[in-house]
């Protein structure tokens, strides 16, 4: 199995950030590359649709309001990886009132290597940690 973790420091605090993410439906009020958001399943699983027309399907697995955190599971997606589960948590910061986001994933590459598939989740946490950085700024 192989994991990855990204995270970024946001000058807002971690409630209006919470407020802004934590939805498990608003990937497209923050994540410009992923558009289209459709839940089914009593809100349970979202239909993703990416700007080049790929479905991600996934899963909600934990939700936690109090920790500012969810984690979700992939049902189907064009990844090279199974078993993946992955968790987007929002941790304040001490002091600063800020909040430091921390996206992470586990998995289990399928005809890929570790550093490969590694490298394929870090790029998208790194960069979607971006995009949410840049909505906060703006």
């Amino acid at each position: 199995m192989a994991t990855t973790t990204a995270s970024v420091r946001v000058p807002a605090s971690p409630d209006h950030v919470w407020q802004l993410i934590g939805g498990f439906d608003t990937l497209p009020d923050w994540l410009p590359y992923i558009p289209t958001s459709e839940l089914g399943e009593g809100g349970r699983v979202r239909t993703l649709t990416n700007e080049d027309g790929g479905v991600i399907v996934e899963r909600l697995e934990a939700f936690d309001e109090r920790a500012r955190s969810y984690s979700y599971s992939i049902l189907r997606a064009p990844f090279p990886v199974t078993g993946y589960l992955s968790t987007l948590t929002v941790h304040p910061e001490p002091d600063t009132g800020f909040a430091r986001v921390e996206w992470s994933g586990s998995f289990t590459p399928d005809g890929v290597g570790d550093e490969e598939a590694v490298a394929l989740f870090h790029g998208i946490y790194a960069d979607g940690l971006a995009a949410l950085a840049a909505t906060l700024a703006a």
